[in-house]
C-alpha cells in the first residue's frame, strides 16, 4: 500500500510539473500583455504582474484591423465547417447506404487521400485559385480546405452500424433518401456531428499556411495571418503582440472549455480512424 501511495505521489508531481511547463508560456504572454512596452524590456520585469495596463489591448482592437480579422475568421470558419459537415455526411451516406457503380472506388480514393500530405497540393491549388480569380477572397481561403476525408470516414462507420431494417422501414413508408438521412440518421448521430463540427471549426480558425499564401491585403486576412502584420506594422512591441495573440486565441479557448468533452471525443474518433 505504501508503495502505491509513493507511486501516486510521483505521478501527481510529474503531472503538476508538466502542467506548469505547459501553461507557463500562456501565463507569461498574459503578464506581458498587461505591461507597458517600456516595462516589458526593462531589467526590473519579473514573473509577477506588478502592474495592470490595458493600453496594448486598446491598441490591438482600435489601431489595427483586429475586428476585421475576427470577422474574416468567423465567416470563413463557419462556412467551411457547415459545408464540410454537410458534404461529408452526404458523401458518407451515399457510400454506406446506396449502391451505385464506382462506390468502392470512391471510398478507396477517400482512404488514399490520407497518404497525400496537404503541403504537396499547395502549388497546384494556388495555381487553380489564381486561374479562377479567387486570390484574396473568402472563396479562395475556403475551397481548398473543404477536403476533410476523416469526416467522411467517421460518418461512414456510423452509417454502417445503423440497422438495415430501419432504412427499409422508412423507404417502405414512402420516405426518400434525403428524408432518411436528415430525419432519421442525423438525429441519431448528433453527438458525432457536434464533435466533428467543433474540431473542424477550431482547425479552420487556427489555419495559417494556406490563408497566408492566398490573402494579399490586410482587410481579407484571418486572425492567425493578421497577427504577423501587427509585428510588421509597429515593430517589435511585445505587449501589443501578446495582446493580439491572446485575443486571437480567446474564441477557440472558450469554445474548447465549453465543449471540452465533444472535442476530446472527436480527437479520439479521428485518431482511431487514422490509426
Amino acid at each position: 500500500m505504501n508503495g502505491r501511495k509513493v507511486e501516486n505521489r510521483i505521478l501527481s508531481f510529474i503531472t503538476i510539473l508538466g502542467a506548469v511547463i505547459w501553461i507557463f508560456p500562456l501565463y507569461w504572454a498574459g503578464v506581458t500583455s498587461v505591461r507597458t512596452e517600456e516595462h516589458v524590456v526593462s531589467a526590473g520585469a519579473g514573473l509577477l504582474p506588478d502592474q495592470f495596463n490595458l493600453s496594448s489591448y486598446i491598441d490591438a482592437l482600435f489601431n489595427t484591423q483586429m475586428l476585421t480579422w475576427y470577422w474574416n475568421s468567423v465567416g470563413t470558419s463557419v462556412i467551411l465547417t457547415v459545408v464540410v459537415i454537410i458534404s461529408g455526411m452526404m458523401c458518407a451516406y451515399a457510400i454506406s447506404q446506396m449502391r451505385f457503380p464506382g462506390r468502392k472506388l470512391l471510398f478507396g480514393i477517400v482512404l488514399a487521400s490520407f497518404m497525400i500530405p496537404a503541403q504537396a497540393l499547395v502549388v497546384s491549388q494556388f495555381i487553380l485559385m489564381n486561374e479562377m480569380g479567387l486570390i484574396n477572397t473568402w472563396a479562395g481561403i475556403i475551397l481548398p480546405q473543404l477536403i476533410v476525408p476523416v469526416v467522411i470516414i467517421v460518418y461512414k462507420q456510423f452509417f454502417d452500424a445503423v440497422p438495415k431494417e430501419m432504412r427499409e422501414a422508412v423507404l417502405l413508408d414512402g420516405g426518400g433518401e434525403y428524408a432518411l438521412l436528415f430525419r432519421v440518421y442525423l438525429p441519431l448521430n448528433w453527438g458525432i456531428t457536434t464533435a466533428l463540427a467543433i474540431v473542424t471549426f477550431i482547425t479552420a480558425w487556427n489555419s495559417f499556411f494556406w490563408p497566408f499564401l492566398v490573402v494579399t491585403t490586410e482587410n481579407k486576412m484571418t486572425i492567425p495571418v493578421g497577427i504577423t502584420q501587427v509585428n510588421d506594422a509597429f515593430g517589435v512591441f511585445y505587449a501589443r503582440l501578446m495582446s493580439v495573440a491572446l485575443l486571437g486565441a480567446m474564441p477557440v479557448a472558450v469554445a474548447y472549455l465549453i465543449f471540452q468533452r465533444r472535442v476530446t471525443e472527436a480527437v479520439m474518433i479521428s485518431s482511431g480512424v487514422k490509426g
